[in-house]
C-alpha cells in the first residue's frame, strides 16, 4: 500500500487516511480532558477543538438537542487495538487514524448505538449545522470508493469553521477537497 506522511505543518487542514498517516510518536500539543458533561469515558482532544465541540454543543441544546462525544483522540497503541478487533473497513490502521491526530470526534447522543446515530435529530442537525462550528461529516453514505471507509454517521472531523465551511459548500469529501485545492 502507499504510505505517504500526512503534512503536519497544514495543522487542521492535514489529511489522515489509508494513504498519508501519522508517524508513531506522534502526538498532538495542547490534549484537554473531556469533562464528562460532554463526554463518555476518559477522552482527550485538542484544547481548540473541544471549545469548538462545546459551542457546537451549546447550539445544539437550543434545540433540546444532546451532543455527546463517545470517542475522541487515540493514541497509536489505542488505534492498534481497534484496528486489530474491528478491522480496515471500519477502523483505520495504526499511524492513519483521524483520531490519532485528535482532529476526529466520535458523536453520539443519550441511549444511541452507533449504528442508529444517523435516525436521531442530533445527527440530522449536525449534516446541516456542524461547519457553522468547524466540522464536517468525515464518511458520508455513499462515498466510501472515495474515502476507503464505510459510511459512519457518528464521525466528525475538525477542520476549522472557514475550511469546514467551503468543504460544506463543495459537496465533496475531505479527501476529494483535499486532492482538488490543498495538496494540488
Amino acid at each position: 500500500t502507499l504510505d505517504l506522511k500526512a503534512d503536519t505543518s497544514l495543522g487542521y487542514s492535514m489529511l489522515v487516511n489509508k494513504y498519508y498517516s501519522l508517524d508513531k510518536n506522534y502526538v498532538p500539543d495542547n490534549l484537554y480532558k473531556v469533562s464528562q458533561w460532554y463526554g463518555y469515558g476518559s477522552n482527550q482532544l485538542i484544547e481548540e477543538i473541544y471549545d469548538a465541540f462545546i459551542e457546537m454543543c451549546e447550539a445544539a441544546e437550543e434545540e433540546d438537542l444532546k451532543l455527546i462525544i463517545n470517542q475522541a483522540y487515540r493514541s497509536y497503541e489505542e488505534q492498534k487495538d481497534d484496528f486489530e478487533t474491528l478491522g480496515e473497513m471500519v477502523a483505520a490502521r495504526p499511524g492513519h487514524s483521524e483520531h490519532n491526530a485528535s482532529l476526529a470526534v466520535d458523536i453520539t447522543t443519550d441511549d444511541v448505538e452507533d449504528e442508529n446515530f444517523e435516525k436521531t435529530d442530533e445527527y440530522k442537525w449536525l449534516v446541516k449545522n456542524s461547519y457553522k462550528y468547524g466540522f464536517i461529516l468525515r464518511y458520508p453514505k455513499g462515498k466510501e470508493n472515495i474515502t476507503g471507509y464505510t459510511y459512519e454517521p457518528w464521525h466528525f472531523r475538525y477542520l476549522g469553521k472557514n475550511l469546514a465551511k467551503e468543504v460544506f459548500k463543495s459537496g465533496l469529501t475531505f479527501d476529494e477537497y483535499y486532492a482538488y485545492y490543498i495538496e494540488k
